[in-house]
């Protein structure tokens, strides 16, 4: 009787044992699981979308967009910078070197026009710039808008004497967006950021002093 019972109690243990021990790998299973769906969040990082279409904005509009911080307001402007956490990666594609902001979705020109130009011809310039095989095999590149161009602006010199990121060339101190500023006499003009100053306001169409930064959306 002592033997059969003594059977009986190796017989529970073992089988408690392997209750256990398949307990314990349900909880790694899961713990790994865990883990990994962790990571994937992680990973997929919430991209701002920045608006991509031109407007006709008053000084009121511009002073009013988002993921800026402005520090001084003026009546052509402001001075300030943007508050997105970039992660841009400079890459050489078909030889030509771009800038790819992961944060939001946008693919840059690196440098841009060594050249400075009045408004209409900045856009012929991006249309030249997508002509035959275009740029870093894209043909759709435009100037950005107020938003995009904003975005690039950092809240201190961190390129030389410029506002803008290190990545990029420092040789474009300001240039055009493609959104238009209607003046109170009805003269039109449009917006440009400056890197100098960290600075965005409106200009003349025909003022020949901004270069060209190329953007492109990424899909």
């Amino acid at each position: 009787m002592a033997k059969k019972s003594k059977a009986i109690v190796k017989s529970s243990t073992a089988l408690t044992g392997s209750v256990s021990k398949a307990r314990k790998e349900l909880v790694l299973r899961g713990l790994t699981a865990l883990s990994k769906d962790s990571e994937e969040k992680l990973s997929k990082r919430r991209v701002i979308t920045l608006r991509s279409s031109y407007k006709k904005l008053s000084v009121s509009e511009v002073q009013s967009m988002p993921n800026v911080s402005i520090r001084e307001k003026d009546n052509w402007g402001f001075y300030g910078h943007s508050t997105i956490k970039h992660d841009y990666s400079l890459k050489a594609v078909s030889g030509d070197v771009v800038v790819v902001d992961n944060a939001t979705g946008l693919m840059w020109h690196q440098s841009g026009s060594d050249d400075e130009m009045e408004w209409d011809e900045a856009k012929e310039w991006v249309e030249d710039l997508n002509s035959e095989e275009g740029y870093a095999g894209y043909q759709d590149w435009r100037l950005p808008t107020v938003d995009e161009a904003v975005s690039l602006l950092e809240s201190s010199e961190k390129n030389g004497d410029l506002y803008i990121d290190p990545v990029f060339c420092k040789k474009q101190r300001w240039i055009w967006t493609g959104d238009k500023f209607e003046d109170e006499d009805g003269s039109e003009a449009a917006w440009r950021v400056n890197f100098l100053l960290g600075l965005v306001y409106w200009c003349s169409y025909f003022y020949d002093g901004s270069n060209v930064r190329p953007v492109r959306s990424v899909e």
